[in-house]
């Protein structure tokens, strides 16, 4: 019975990690992009970088903060497309305490 619970939660597990699409931004317009990732929740973008030829790049970006882990936050993010050199997305990212502490502390005026 152990054995078989064991093998149904690592189909699962591995059924979720399948579940997450991968698109590449460069060959859909902006408008694209944030639809595709309106319309599933979350999905992988994978592009070359500009700065370094042959550099892949990639992250998982999400329509809001249901599809991001506990502890972390929506920041926006941008990404290349077609129409655009920076397409705006959001990404899952953890707090920086210690940057909201120091401008708390040093305020800029």
């Amino acid at each position: 019975m152990k054995k078989i619970l064991l093998a149904a939660c690592l189909t699962l597990v591995a059924a979720e990690a399948q579940a997450v699409s991968r698109y590449d931004p460069t060959r859909m317009s902006c408008g694209r992009v944030q639809a595709t990732i309106a319309r599933q929740g979350a999905v992988i973008l994978r592009y070359q970088s500009t700065r370094v030829p042959g550099l892949p790049l990639y992250d998982r970006y999400v329509r809001d903060e249901r599809f991001c882990n506990m502890g972390e936050v929506r920041s926006r993010a941008y990404v290349p497309s077609v129409d655009t050199k920076s397409c705006p997305v959001y990404v899952c990212k953890r707090p920086d305490f210690d940057r909201d502490f120091r401008r708390r502390l040093f305020p800029r005026h």
